[in-house]
């Protein structure tokens, strides 16, 4: 206590001693402005018109940009409620339906040679078909329930099949389920195999080309960060 009592005695004549030496200062300098009014009013009013405008500015520059954040914000929610709409129909369909919708989406951005395989025991290659730019792509399609994730096992049946037993140069593994765990994500990522989760597959589905979201490979969503590669 008494240390405390000490410092803020010390405090306040530090404070005091600012005064009295501040005081003559301030004085001065009043009265040399007061003196030299005529000459140096119209710096004084510059410099206050100058702090006037950029506050005014400035202020304008935080709305703006609170205005487009906040219209940018919209913008996304109603992408994502759009492409909710247009997944609802695609939760509707069948496991096969779903192959040949993915496989009608690749025909749509130009692929050739698509074909479906349609049964059980495909080793991965759901859709196979050959890219606009001569690659061949195989395709492993999920047709999982909105909520569910796509778990590290089924990730290592395609990477044990995609390229060694189908010859892919792109692989891609596509689900209507929100996410790849990120075991099945960093494997992927560690393979150069394709992962579309149900946020990039609905935007494929709203008309997105394939070739512009083969670079997104498992980003915009599901679970929230990509791994990072060894």
């Amino acid at each position: 206590m008494a240390a405390q009592r000490k410092r803020r005695r010390r405090t306040k004549r530090q404070r005091r001693q600012l005064i009295r030496q501040g005081a003559p200062l301030g004085a001065a300098a009043l009265g040399a402005l007061v003196l030299t009014w005529n000459a140096v009013w119209p710096y004084v009013a510059g410099a206050g018109a100058l702090a006037l405008f950029g506050g005014a500015g400035w202020w304008l520059w935080r709305a703006h940009r609170r205005e487009r954040d906040g219209d940018a914000a919209w913008r996304v929610a109603e992408e994502r409620k759009a492409r909710e709409l247009s997944m609802a129909a695609v939760d509707a369909l069948s496991w096969q339906q779903f192959e040949t919708y993915v496989a009608q989406l690749c025909v749509r951005d130009g692929c050739t040679e698509v074909l479906v395989s349609g049964r059980s025991g495909d080793l991965g290659a759901d859709v196979v078909g050959v890219l606009p730019d001569g690659q061949r792509l195989v395709v492993q399609c999920k047709h999982y329930a909105p909520g569910r994730s796509v778990g590290s096992g089924d990730m290592q049946k395609f990477v044990g099949t995609a390229r060694p037993e189908h010859r892919a140069d792109v692989a891609l593994y596509v689900t209507t389920g929100k996410s790849f765990t990120a075991q099945a994500l960093g494997l992927a990522l560690r393979n150069d195999i394709i992962a579309m989760h149900r946020d990039l597959l609905g935007s494929w589905v709203k008309g997105a080309t394939l070739q512009s979201l083969l670079p997104l490979n498992g980003s915009g969503g599901g679970t929230g960060r990509r791994p990072r590669t060894p």
